[in-house]
């Protein structure tokens, strides 16, 4: 990672700077960005083809650069891509047959010993809210992983789902309400009251 007066630059700059043939600049961007679009990724289609699903983000931002108006940070316009993207793939796997197991995958194996157990306790609770996510619609899983995980506002939201912001509030409190009855059905894991 690039330290120094580069590395502060705004979007803006490294955008037109990218659009003039300096690819070290999107490499900035990139670099910038990558976790937030991994995350967005993972959440919604799983850790094991996020890797693919950013770098697929990341290549149509760069194709689809000179598109970029400037109207929404390009965060948002980028993991506007990230999520239509991601959604892309969900859909396709849906199409064709898979094996995959319905079980949460399991944890590394790690010593127990050297693992405080509250912090094994968090991570564990951090996976079986993974998987309980992938048993919501992905357009439900999208609006929690944005709002709730990722701590977008309501107007960011808006723009990266390219829909009206009473929808985003109304669909995200009807998102979290079938995330609660889904927890609720394993109150050993939550502790949620009935």
């Amino acid at each position: 990672m690039l330290v120094g007066p580069q590395s502060m630059e705004p979007d803006d700059t490294l955008i037109a700077r990218t659009l003039d043939g300096e690819l070290a600049a999107f490499e900035q961007l990139v670099e910038r960005h990558r976790e937030i679009v991994f995350r967005v990724a993972a959440r919604i289609v799983g850790t094991d083809d996020a890797e693919d699903i950013s770098q697929d983000t990341f290549l149509r931002a760069f194709h689809r650069l000179d598109q970029y108006r400037g109207t929404a940070s390009f965060r948002t316009w980028l993991l506007q891509i990230a999520q239509n993207t991601a959604l892309n793939a969900l859909a396709w796997a849906r199409r064709r047959p898979t094996d995959t197991a319905s079980e949460p995958p399991e944890m590394a194996d790690r010593d127990p010993i050297r693992q405080p157990a509250m912090e094994l306790e968090r991570r564990e609770r951090q996976q079986r809210l993974e998987f309980k996510l992938t048993a919501l619609r992905p357009e439900y899983r999208s609006l929690l992983v944005l709002r709730d995980l990722e701590g977008l506002s309501y107007d960011e939201i808006a723009e990266v789902l390219e829909m009206p912001l009473g929808s985003v509030k109304g669909r995200l409190y009807r998102a979290r309400g079938e995330l609660i009855e889904l927890l609720r059905n394993n109150t050993y894991d939550w502790e949620l009251p009935a």
